[in-house]
């Protein structure tokens, strides 16, 4: 646990998810390991957390959610900018290949299936995307 509190120390992430339970759990998970955390439960509740000074360095992002879901979450984070040399991840309970290769296209930097990880493979994905992610932007 130790060597991902120094890869997360002060990186922020905001995690959008319309399942409360989820929500909750994936919140204690990755503040045990150092991240500073906000959640959303919309798409239009992620958008407003990130209107003003407040910017993440993760998107941890669910697609099926009410009203606006994840991938067009995904578009209006990339058409208002705040999406450039940030980490974005889809978390989903979508595993269909027509899925992922939409999500993707919308230039994501991982995919992970909720069935397929348990809370603490993501962290640790998470933290592996977010790392190679700021490593690219640090070259640019």
């Amino acid at each position: 646990i130790m060597e991902y509190m120094t890869l997360t120390a002060n990186k922020k992430i905001l995690i959008v998810d319309d399942d409360k339970f989820l929500l909750d759990m994936y919140s204690i998970k990755f503040s045990e390991h150092g991240f500073e955390l906000e959640s959303a439960g919309s798409g239009q509740e992620a958008l407003e957390k990130v209107s003003g000074d407040w910017r993440p360095d993760i998107y941890l992002v669910d697609i099926i959610m009410p009203v606006m879901d994840g991938f067009q979450l995904i578009e209006e984070l990339k058409r208002q900018g705040r999406r450039e040399g940030r980490a974005l991840v889809v978390l989903s309970n979508l595993g269909q290949k027509e899925d992922i290769e939409k999500a993707l296209a919308l230039g994501v930097d991982g995919y992970i299936v909720k069935a397929s990880a348990t809370p603490s493979e993501v962290v640790a994905k998470v933290t592996e995307i977010a790392q190679h992610v700021s490593q690219a932007a640090s070259k640019l």
